[in-house]
């Protein structure tokens, strides 16, 4: 997978995602110079760990037969400063109804705790990850 990123000027960049042709534009954030008007790289940071893990919960899911379509999740991202950088990630999990039983809540955390995005990430970056059935 091969992504291609041009420096726009004014500290926006535009990320394509060349097999699809999909793009995605980054603006730096009002608190660091910027304009705001579109995710910052780390805001997609951010989303990424959310993605990721509703994408290992929806294969875990899929692979034991139930279903957690409708789950919605809250990110958010607290900076730390010296040196700037992202110091934690709170991740609110809003699941449809209190339909799972304990092996598929099981299942569901353990896919959790497995996405490639959190295993790849410094462990000084705090994950907090809220599981709300």
């Amino acid at each position: 997978m091969t992504i291609q990123t041009i420096y726009t000027g004014e500290l926006r960049t535009q990320a394509t995602h060349l097999a699809s042709q999909n793009t995605i534009i980054t603006d730096a954030p009002l608190d660091n110079n910027g304009k705001g008007e579109a995710f910052s790289p780390t805001d997609l940071l951010a989303a990424s760990l959310g993605s990721c893990m509703l994408t290992i919960m929806g294969i875990a899911a899929n692979t034991h037969g139930f279903s957690i379509d409708g789950t919605k999740i809250s990110i958010t991202k607290i900076m730390a400063a010296n040196p700037r950088r992202v110091g934690e990630i709170i991740i609110n999990f809003s699941f449809p109804a209190n339909i799972y039983s304990d092996k598929e809540r099981l299942l569901i955390e353990k896919a959790a705790a497995s996405c490639p995005v959190a295993l790849s990430l410094h462990p000084d970056l705090k994950q907090t990850i809220n599981l709300n059935w």
